[in-house]
């Protein structure tokens, strides 16, 4: 898979992170498998993410472009070296001709989906069957075996814990950086406070272990667009998010870095302070994340950033459960791996920078993202007629909880829509009959979104693409869907079939708008009112109270971006 990819390098940093791209990282397996997918000159380029390899051993590899941190205890039955490459007690035997003694932590069982899913090799046939057959290492499942529903092979919230629970891919043994200092598990060592997570980062042991990790994956790149950052924005990785992203400007000057705040939508109504620091932490974060990045966006189906308890956002046709990160976390990744196109095309002329800079032009760093997951076309719609049938409506629904986007004034925006076959992209009336607007006039599918989109914002900064490839969505992917979805994930005109849902359209939106300037007030507000004497713990963790005064102004300078010049608010 050589060629001229401009390549990326993720960073995770966190757990819930952890879970956010543990469904993109088998988002993009499945996608490696779509080789009878229609073929178009510009879909998606699986060497932006990934690298080839070699083990010692001289099998061939296939990675992701991967650096994640978590805290001790989130790794599971994960090794942290993965399981591709030598095993390192056996390169010690090796090295060391002396007398070896080992010393083993017990292991933790494996995750037993994890068993079912790995001894057995399925593909969900064009019936809606997932088939299943042996593999020849002696313990998979005696064939033939035929499930006739996805539940069994779908994992559930009693069997996911953490996000290597399912995990589908293999990582490079340089991928993983665990955090010692603090616990995943418990109420005590938790890495909890903006500081803590600043910290870390200025002990020399993670700060080199993390430079080393950069200069092995950046210094085999041929033309390195930049880095994609994955950092929960709720507690102390808001601070490791934030020197990371401090490093990366000083040491890799002119490389794009796009940082996705993520946070759950499940908020802890009866911890108050709890609820305390993932206010303190998000603001922080958004301050100090846009400082070094070339954009931010916050990510989240909460319906809101500060303290007031909004309820989750929806989505029409997903029936999922907000208190799940393994629900939540795959809906953000299958956003994620949509508003992410743009530069991840075979032929395109848009890197992360060229995205960053449209978006984020007068000091706008921070974007808002929105999703239709799935796009609700059906069966028997156009693209145009569907687009005509909204209205005014917003297409998609917003992700980064910054208020209600019909109420928005836009400055820029990029949108993806993916998965439409092109005999529904345009329209199916019969020639000669009178066109219900200007949309079905279009010859193509680039050409209806780009003039739906001009229509809706006109005079606003615009890019959209559109792509052939869908979403797949198989297991491990959360089996949520709606019965009246087809295998493709359009609507049915007609009552529920019963299909299983292999693959969905989705459209993806990042935004620069009014909006932000509403949510960063909105915090900044909520802050001020805080007496932080009672909140003595997070300001000993290593903010002080001039800390705490920077910030603020800095997020009101931040709103202001959003405001000056357009009469939008005082």
């Amino acid at each position: 898979m050589a060629g001229g990819a401009r390549e990326v390098l993720t960073l995770q940093l966190g757990h819930f992170s952890g879970f956010v791209g543990a469904h993109w990282w088998n988002q993009q397996d499945a996608a490696l498998g779509l080789a009878d997918a229609p073929a178009s000159p510009g879909e998606l380029c699986p060497d932006v993410l990934f690298r080839a390899g070699r083990t010692l051993h001289g099998q061939e590899t296939y990675t992701p472009r991967l650096i994640l941190m978590d805290l001790k205890g989130s790794l599971s039955s994960l090794k942290q070296e993965g399981g591709q490459y030598r095993d390192k007690q056996l390169d010690a035997a090796i090295a060391w001709q002396g007398k070896l003694t080992t010393h083993k932590e017990e292991f933790h069982p494996k995750n037993p989906y994890l068993q079912d899913f790995l001894s057995a090799e399925g593909v969900l046939s064009s019936d809606g069957v997932w088939r299943v057959k042996s593999i020849p290492n002696g313990k998979g499942h005696p064939p033939p075996t035929t499930v006739t529903t996805p539940e069994p092979l779908i994992p559930n919230e009693d069997s996911v814990h953490v996000w290597s629970d399912f995990l589908r891919i293999h990582l490079h043994p340089r991928s993983i950086c665990m955090i010692q200092n603090y616990n995943h598990d418990g109420e005590a060592g938790r890495l909890e406070a903006f500081g803590q997570g600043e910290s870390v980062l200025k002990e020399p042991r993670y700060l080199e272990e993390l430079e080393d990790r950069l200069h092995f994956y950046v210094e085999e790149c041929d033309f390195l667009q930049g880095f994609q950052i994955l950092c929960d924005l709720h507690d102390g990785f808001s601070g490791v998010g934030t020197k990371a992203t401090e490093l990366l400007q000083d040491e890799y000057s002119g490389r794009g870095i796009v940082t996705w705040g993520l946070l759950p939508s499940h908020h802890s109504p009866g911890d108050h302070q709890k609820n305390i620091y993932r206010v303190l932490n998000t603001a922080f974060g958004l301050v100090g994340l846009s400082a070094h990045s070339s954009l931010v966006c916050p990510l989240t189906l909460a319906g809101s950033l500060g303290l007031q308890q909004e309820p989750p956002v929806s989505f029409p046709h997903l029936l999922y459960d907000a208190t799940l990160p393994f629900h939540c976390s795959a809906i953000l990744a299958t956003a994620l791996d949509t508003i992410t196109a743009p530069y991840r095309l075979h032929l395109s002329p848009v890197s992360m920078a060229h995205l960053a800079d449209m978006l984020t032009f007068s000091g706008r760093k921070v974007v808002t993202a929105g999703a239709a997951v799935p796009f609700p076309l059906s069966l028997s719609q156009s693209l145009p007629d569907m687009l005509l049938q909204l209205g005014g409506a917003t297409p998609w629904t917003p992700l980064s909880a910054c208020g209600d986007p019909a109420r928005t004034h836009y400055f820029a925006q990029s949108v993806v829509l993916r998965g439409l076959d092109p005999s529904c992209q345009t329209s199916q009336l019969t020639p000669g009959m009178p066109l219900p607007s200007p949309l079905h006039e279009c010859s193509t599918g680039e050409e209806v979104l780009a003039q739906y989109l001009e229509q809706r914002q006109p005079r606003v900064r615009s890019s959209s693409h559109m792509l052939l490839t869908p979403c797949k969505v198989a297991p491990p992917y959360p089996y949520f869907f709606s019965s009246s979805l087809s295998q493709q994930g359009l609507v049915l005109d007609g009552p529920p079939t019963g299909t299983v849902v292999e693959s969905i359209p989705v459209l993806g939106a990042l935004c620069s708008s009014s909006a932000v300037c509403v949510a960063l007030r909105g915090l900044a507000k909520e802050l001020t009112r805080l007496d932080l004497r009672r909140w003595a713990s997070f300001m000993d963790a290593g903010v002080e109270q001039d800390d705490m005064e920077e910030m603020l102004q800095e997020l009101l300078s931040l709103a202001q971006c959003y405001s000056s010049g357009n009469g939008l608010m005082d």
